[in-house]
């Protein structure tokens, strides 16, 4: 076995100093861009820094001006797309602006986030985007504020605190999509989330402690109890993760009292609900509506295509990161929170429920909501 060549020295601010016959302090000051340098002494200096490959410890250039030119993020799943797109809203602002990003996944966990936070602050990051994963559990991101940095609140709120937060109006978009079910005349609606609930079944007045969620299933309900339909929660999931959403599935499609549509709190739940339907042998619209939180590529390529509710999810990481940037600089900020809306995007899984659900095909039940209809696409 042949040696291993020695590792090649990093090329060090005195060696640029040397090569550009200058001092190392005037060195620094070229290469950082700070104190009096004259243009002649910089380009020497640059020229030199160039010629030796120069790579700038930037912990060391944070610890002398007090930035890194970094954000720090926080996401609670890195494989759902919704995070991949919002990554890209931040990434293309920041990187615009001059700044990197660095991501960290919780997977929805409160220890892991705060761990997560406890790493970006300590690698000195200019700012904090996090999507927490409780709206309950926020005590930790105290130590943002405590180290002076900026911290911008991604998808949900922290009760209780007045944090800069980018969001959807999450309860009148599902309370669009539960009318929208409602007006072909399905009565009995199920609502399927991942968030973690102590219960297999929601009880009115449980606390959610995911903010997105828990607007989700108060436009679920308003519109049910709107709509005359008795007990609206008895359909309503929120621990498909913990049991397996296909599991859950099976047994609100398969039980003795069967849902007839479906509205999934994102496209990974969507996805799997799709194929629950379809192993059960029953059919998109026929014998179950689906409707999807978030419109990914493959919701427009199924047979039959889902009708989604989609999010501008690339803005609200875009506006997440250009507040974070004002924060940073200082810029005076009118709102804390940024609210987007979302919209009902009309595809072919929505349809009548099946005659043998007690509802004729085709005949409307009343619907008492006075939510607006949403443009189709």
């Amino acid at each position: 076995m042949s040696p291993r060549p020695a590792s090649r020295r990093a090329v060090t601010v005195a060696d640029i100093a040397r090569a550009a016959k200058v001092s190392k302090a005037t060195a620094a000051r070229a290469l950082g861009d700070y104190g009096q340098v004259s243009e002649a002494v910089r380009s020497r200096v640059q020229a030199a820094a160039e010629e030796l490959n120069y790579r700038p410890n930037s912990l060391a250039k944070s610890m002398n001006t007090g930035r890194s030119n970094t954000i720090g993020v926080v996401v609670g799943d890195i494989e759902n797309p919704y995070f991949a797109h919002a990554m890209r809203g931040i990434s293309d602002v920041a990187s615009s602006a001059g700044y990197d990003v660095i991501l960290t996944n919780s997977d929805e966990d409160v220890d892991a986030e705060e761990a997560a936070v406890d790493v970006l602050l300590d690698k000195q990051v200019d700012a904090l985007i996090v999507a927490p994963a409780s709206s309950a559990r926020v005590g930790h991101l105290a130590a943002v504020g405590a180290a002076g940095r900026p911290l911008v609140l991604l998808d949900r709120r922290a009760d209780g605190q007045h944090y800069d937060s980018v969001t959807v109006d999450n309860r009148t978009a599902a309370a669009h999509a539960t009318a929208e079910l409602l007006a072909e005349g399905h009565r009995r609606i199920a609502f399927l989330s991942t968030h973690d609930h102590p219960a297999p079944v929601y009880t009115p007045g449980d606390t959610i402690t995911m903010s997105s969620v828990a607007d989700r299933v108060d436009g679920v309900m308003q519109a049910l109890t709107d709509a005359g339909i008795p007990s609206p929660e008895s359909n309503i999931r929120l621990d498909a993760r913990r049991r397996g959403v296909d599991a859950v599935a099976r047994e609100l499609l398969a039980g003795d009292d069967p849902v007839t549509a479906v509205i999934a709190s994102d496209s990974l739940i969507a996805m799997t609900v799709f194929q629950t339907i379809r192993t059960l042998g029953l059919r998109i619209p026929e014998d179950v509506s689906l409707i999807a939180f978030d419109n990914p590529e493959w919701t427009k390529i199924t047979t039959p295509p889902l009708t989604v509710v989609e999010q501008p999810i690339y803005e609200l990481g875009a506006a997440a990161a250009r507040r974070a940037l004002q924060r940073i600089h200082g810029e005076r900020v009118e709102e804390e929170s940024v609210v987007f809306d979302a919209d009902l995007v009309r595809r072919s899984s929505v349809g009548p429920p099946p005659v043998a659900a007690g509802v004729a095909a085709g005949t409307a039940i009343p619907v008492r909501s006075e939510i607006p209809p949403l443009p189709a696409e």
